[in-house]
């Protein structure tokens, strides 16, 4: 998402070029070029390695941040999407996405039947944003990544790098995103490459527009497309059209890889000019962005729930020409034919864990002709079903129970065309007697992640040191300097004073042994802004980390 930061006027920028609004793939258009490999370029247009329109329709997933919020490659799938954008770190600002976790992204995505568009996020505004990181950081990080990503051209866009120029001196883009791509394609990389413009994203400046047949020209596959994020310096019909138009007429790829569409302190981004524009030019679009991040302005799902969907959900995924309306899956994972096959029924399933207020439950998995992506939990009472965990894998956790109280359990299977098996059989269990979590048994790190004039952003982890997971917490510590909270995610606070107390979201009630969960917020603050000494959790004072 496009950094908190002053926005200056849309400037007028010069056409990139005059040429037909619509290309099509045909012999000696374009100069010679590598062997398409899978998702590929041609006369403007992303295709698939059959030839055959690909066009983008799905959101941003903050995948970094929530690596446990597996499930919302399903829940993304099940409300239409083709195309999913994942938010990884390259480890300069935030913790690095291993090898083994990219992976298990790509098999989610394709398990979901959903194209995969990874992004390294450090990069995000840099020469504005002093913690920032490289272009040349992150196509080090995705050359780390070979062996995992060769062979997924059919599957995966590499983004090299979020938003990877600020507001000053947003000329110097171009080389730097000339040379990773040049880099990447050097140590072998055939997929897509998609590059994001400076200032923030929005390119207000024009200067990935300028300069964006040069750096296309340097790719020696012709397989690279521009992403344009339009947020409140796209406020008008004019400059969103004018803008795609460009590219199209150029025949240079375009998809809006990052968009908003609720009112901010800037303006009030024209979204419903976004999207007409898209599907008028068949060009692909991405929302951010799915949960999680500035609950509940643009969170899509509230509490990463697809049955709690913000006003800013329902225009996405049931608006017009929105994702329920435009998307087509990708050829690629069976070409159309409607799957209408449920899977079978789970096994028995097994109480291996079993403490107070949760219950760990295994089963043997289901089956399916396509493929089993997911698994619903429900709690079966008095001959009624209540769902209470979803799990990628053939296991969950129940939290949120009552100590001493017996519970019955059972599973249901689904796959990715939303077809649901047969119920398992059940199994019952008993909670242990003793509730609760120890107070103090925890540690804090916090840390500031962006700063601007009057405000800031910052971060809380907040780690269980104990061996008990604790339930319902309560979190409470104090500014020394005056700051007010003005929106969190991950928690509710209230605010008398200095001293703020915080009680969990839905999707962070519960801290396991040994586990975190982690908290986000913005603020308004003066001339200091010193963070907090003391963070107590239910009570009990926490260590620093």
């Amino acid at each position: 998402m496009a950094a908190l930061v002053a926005l200056a006027v849309l400037l007028g920028l010069g056409a990139l070029g005059a040429g037909p609004a619509r290309a099509v793939e045909t012999p000696g258009a374009e100069p010679p070029r590598t062997q398409a490999t899978g998702l590929h370029i041609s006369n403007g247009r992303l295709l698939e390695a059959n030839g055959n329109d690909f066009v983008m329709r799905g959101v941003n997933h903050a995948h970094t941040w929530y690596t446990t919020q597996t499930q919302s490659w399903a829940d993304i799938k099940a409300l239409g999407a083709n195309t999913v954008r994942v938010v990884l770190s390259d480890g300069h600002r935030w913790t690095e996405n291993s090898p083994a976790d990219v992976a298990a992204v790509v098999d989610r995505c394709k398990a979901n039947r959903l194209i995969c568009v990874l992004e390294v996020h450090d990069t995000t505004g840099y020469g504005e944003e002093a913690a920032a990181g490289t272009l040349d950081h992150a196509a080090d990080y995705w050359i780390g990544l070979k062996d995992v990503l060769a062979g997924q051209e059919d599957y995966v866009v590499i983004n090299i790098g979020n938003e990877p120029w600020g507001n000053t001196n947003p000329e110097g883009w171009t080389a730097p995103t000339i040379a990773s791509v040049k880099k990447l394609r050097a140590a072998g990389f055939q997929h897509t490459i998609m590059v994001d413009a400076p200032n923030w994203g929005q390119d207000w400046q024009g200067v990935m527009r300028a300069n964006a047949q040069s750096v296309y020209d340097a790719d020696p596959t012709g397989n690279l497309i521009f992403s344009i994020h339009m947020y409140s310096v796209f406020d008008t019909a004019q400059e969103i059209n004018d803008y795609l138009n460009a590219f199209v007429n150029a025949r240079l790829p375009i998809v809006i890889g990052e968009f908003g569409g609720p009112a901010d302190q800037w303006g009030d981004p024209d979204e419903d000019t976004m999207l007409a524009a898209a599907e008028r030019l068949d060009l692909g679009y991405l929302a951010w962005s799915w949960s999680g991040n500035t609950d509940p302005v643009l969170d899509l799902a509230i509490g990463f729930d697809p049955k709690r969907l913000s006003s800013w959900g329902q225009r996405i995924f049931h608006g017009t020409n929105g994702i329920a309306a435009t998307s087509r899956e990708a050829e690629i994972f069976g070409g159309g034919q409607a799957d209408t096959r449920a899977p079978t029924a789970p096994g028995t399933p097994t109480a291996p864990s079993v403490t107070a207020a949760s219950v760990t439950l295994t089963w043997p998995a289901a089956t399916d002709n396509v493929g089993v992506t997911g698994y619903d939990v429900v709690r079966v009472a008095a001959g009624a079903e209540t769902p209470v965990a979803a799990s990628t894998t053939t296991s969950a956790t129940v939290s949120g129970l009552t100590a001493a109280t017996t519970y019955t359990f059972a599973v249901y299977a689904r796959d990715a065309a939303g077809n649901r098996s047969a119920r398992s059989a059940t199994v019952t269990v008993t909670t242990d007697g003793d509730g609760g979590g120890t107070p103090g048994t925890c540690s804090v790190g916090y840390r500031v992640v962006g700063e601007w004039p009057g405000g800031f952003q910052s971060e809380i982890t907040l780690r269980n040191t104990g061996t008990a997971p604790v339930r319902d917490w309560t979190l409470v510590f104090a500014f020394p300097d005056g700051q007010r909270i003005t929106n969190m995610w991950g928690g509710t606070p209230a605010q008398s004073g200095g001293t703020v107390t915080v009680t969990p979201a839905s999707y962070t009630t519960t801290i396991p042994a040994a586990g975190s969960v982690t908290l986000g917020f913005t603020a308004a603050k003066g001339s200091t802004n010193r963070s907090p000494s003391t963070f107590t959790l239910n009570g009990g004072t926490c260590a620093r980390s």
